[in-house]
């Protein structure tokens, strides 16, 4: 069968690489045509465009490249009515993904989606537009099967693939001697996010403790889809910066200041002590608040169902409200006792599956049954 992916961020390039990977022992007639990263490309098929062109963040911000929007989705269009695939398989990224949706199926293409867009979280109504438009929803929150019975939509809750990479983490034994790592000091990591627009937002204020913590050591989880001279801008005296190496740093952390986003999932994942950040511009912060229905914008609490990890939002985001969640987290034993304790009830809630092995089974099981 033919497989139409799209996936428009690098969090969406590292699941759909596992699906492909696990469509391809499902499916060994399997050829693959996407949107996505250098994980996907790994894997074979076609990339047709690179997330790094895609990756907007903020209402704002995705209105001024709206036109740039416009073109992208017309070639994406174009691109599929000339492959014919046998299913679009869309990978999160609701704003652009919603669309396409819309469209193969108006084709008469099969829809599947394999990660919801967070429409939990503002603009609830989409449910109806992914009950009309898409064939099958795989979720990967718990929570997110009893959100579509809203809307008398039957979703595949398939686990979650950032538990399932966790599990299968093995550390690098190397990791500490390859990037001039103290064995005798504790590490705090901060992991500011993988775009541009969040890291300008937030790295510079994360920093901003380190005088604090001079006992510390204080390591940058960067990503190698920005160039590596863009993070020089930040760079401080004690500061060590790693690239694509986020488990290896959180299996060895003591604790860590982390953007919103699966990274704070991750974290917890880890059981590492952890503060969540976000900050964006004014404007779109506004248009967020008056549109965000849920009470947490951090995934661990989302999923909990209460306030786990502190959260530090737009003005309450700054150095000293920082530095001193920091110290509690790397000094007051019940407080981390108290953290941990939840990350526990996380992972009881998530379950123990193989998302995107499960998530390749259905998907070929109701393509063969149509």
């Amino acid at each position: 069968m033919k497989y139409y992916l799209i996936a428009g961020e690098r969090s969406g390039d590292t699941h759909a690489a596992h699906l492909l990977h696990e469509l391809k022992g499902q499916d060994p007639a399997a050829d693959f045509r996407y949107w996505g990263g250098d994980l996907m490309q790994a894997e074979g098929g076609q990339l047709v465009r690179h997330y790094r062109d895609l990756a907007v963040m903020g209402f704002v911000e995705a209105a001024t490249s709206l036109l740039k929007f416009r073109k992208y989705l017309k070639d994406c269009q174009r691109d599929i009515l000339a492959y014919q695939p046998d299913v679009l398989i869309l990978v999160d990224y609701g704003g652009f993904n919603l669309r396409m949706a819309q469209f193969a199926k108006g084709q008469g293409i099969n829809v599947f989606y394999y990660i919801s867009p967070k429409i939990w979280a503002w603009n609830q109504s989409r449910g109806e537009k992914i009950k009309a438009y898409v064939d099958r929803m795989f979720v990967i929150l718990p929570f997110e099967e009893e959100f579509y019975q809203r809307f008398e939509y039957k979703v595949d809750y398939i686990g979650n693939p950032t538990a399932d990479q966790v599990a299968a983490f093995r550390p690098d034994p190397g990791f500490m001697a390859q990037h001039g790592l103290d064995p005798g000091r504790r590490i705090i990591a901060v992991l500011p996010g993988s775009r541009k627009q969040e890291i300008e937002e937030m790295l510079h204020e994360m920093l901003a403790v380190l005088p604090a913590f001079q006992e510390y050591q204080f390591v940058v989880a960067g990503v190698s889809n920005l160039d590596r001279a863009y993070y020089q801008h930040f760079e401080r005296n004690g500061i060590k910066l790693v690239f694509d190496q986020a488990f290896d740093l959180l299996s060895r952390a003591s604790a860590a200041l982390v953007t919103s986003g699966t990274a704070t999932l991750e974290t917890a994942l880890f059981g590492v002590p952890q503060v969540v950040c976000y900050r964006t511009s004014s404007l779109t912060y506004l248009v967020s608040k008056a549109l965000i229905k849920v009470p947490y914008i951090s995934l661990v609490n989302l999923i909990v169902g209460r306030a786990v990890v502190a959260e530090f939002i737009q003005g309450n985001f700054t150095a000293r409200n920082l530095l001193d969640e920091l110290k509690r987290l790397l000094t007051d034993e019940a407080y981390i006792a108290q953290q941990r304790s939840g990350y526990a009830e996380l992972r009881q809630k998530l379950g123990q599956h193989s998302a995107a092995t499960q998530a390749a089974a259905l998907m070929v099981k109701y393509l063969q049954e149509k």
